[in-house]
């Protein structure tokens, strides 16, 4: 997998296809395959470029927290993005990697040209729920410091977001476990501490701001993310949702080929033949 340097620190990405870019991030303890089999299939029109986030992958786990801080995870992708020769790109993101790319949207406008976000939110605007999740999260990541990797992927494939997953393949589900497995200690521990979405700045008041077509996609079975997403959308003037139905948080595991048509489906929109 080709390496990008940007200020210091390796960014691991996997790129594929010629076009217009299209900017994959993966979720919390992904990494850039998370989107192998979706890039195969855009690449006949876009230049498909997947990262590995901060602290996961093969990218880089520096020690300090300061670098892990979303407000220069966004900067380090948009730099990235240059570095590479394109100026913009049409933003997707999972989960984490969907609040990653609300951010770029928001803090590098010039960058984003449209926006597919499955399972995303703007992050807590309560100060208090902002408090207490960002002490979760601390408690989490000293679990995953003390303990090591595999006692928290242990921890980590029993929360009830994944219920839904119960029902895949074993093969899928071991691929995903290996995967996760690939990460390290610093890595994700840090990645809580300085992108969680406690730690992150909360967007709500500045959702007005964009101005640019996006996507929301949820399973109808996460009815918190389902929620959220048209939360976000009734704010977004160019913005639609798409609920796949018996799918829960992680759309793009559970039903590949409805995720895949729904982006599609949005970038035909976008980028009409």
């Amino acid at each position: 997998m080709p390496c990008i340097e940007i200020d210091g620190l390796r960014l691991n990405m996997k790129r594929v296809g010629s076009g217009p870019a299209l900017v994959l991030l993966h979720g919390f303890t992904g990494d850039a395959t998370t989107w192998d089999d979706l890039a195969v299939r855009l690449a006949s029109r876009f230049e498909v470029v997947a990262f590995d986030i901060i602290g996961h992958g093969e990218s880089d786990s520096p020690p300090s927290v300061s670098r892990y801080q979303m407000a220069r995870c966004v900067d380090d992708l948009v730099s990235a993005l240059r570095a590479i020769g394109h100026i913009d790109a049409t933003w997707l993101g999972y989960s984490m990697g969907a609040r990653t790319a609300l951010q770029v949207a928001i803090h590098q406008p010039d960058a984003v040209n449209a926006l597919i976000l499955e399972g995303g939110s703007a992050g807590l605007s309560d100060p208090e729920e902002r408090a207490t999740r960002t002490s979760m999260d601390e408690a989490l990541a000293n679990q995953i410091e003390r303990d090591g990797i595999e006692a928290f992927i242990d921890f980590w494939e029993t929360i009830p977001l994944w219920n839904t997953q119960s029902v895949l393949p074993d093969m899928t589900l071991n691929l995903l476990r290996r995967q996760r497995l690939s990460n390290n200690e610093i890595g994700l521990a840090n990645s809580l501490r300085g992108m969680g979405t406690g730690a992150q700045e909360p967007l709500h008041d500045r959702l007005d701001e964009l101005d640019v077509p996006m996507l929301m996609i949820t399973g109808a079975l996460d009815k918190k993310f389902t929620a959220i997403a048209q939360d976000i959308v009734r704010q977004v003037r160019l913005a639609m949702h798409r609920s796949v139905l018996d799918c829960g948080h992680a759309v793009h595991l559970e039903n590949p080929h409805a995720f895949e048509a729904a982006v599609c489906d949005f970038l035909e929109q976008i980028y009409p033949h």
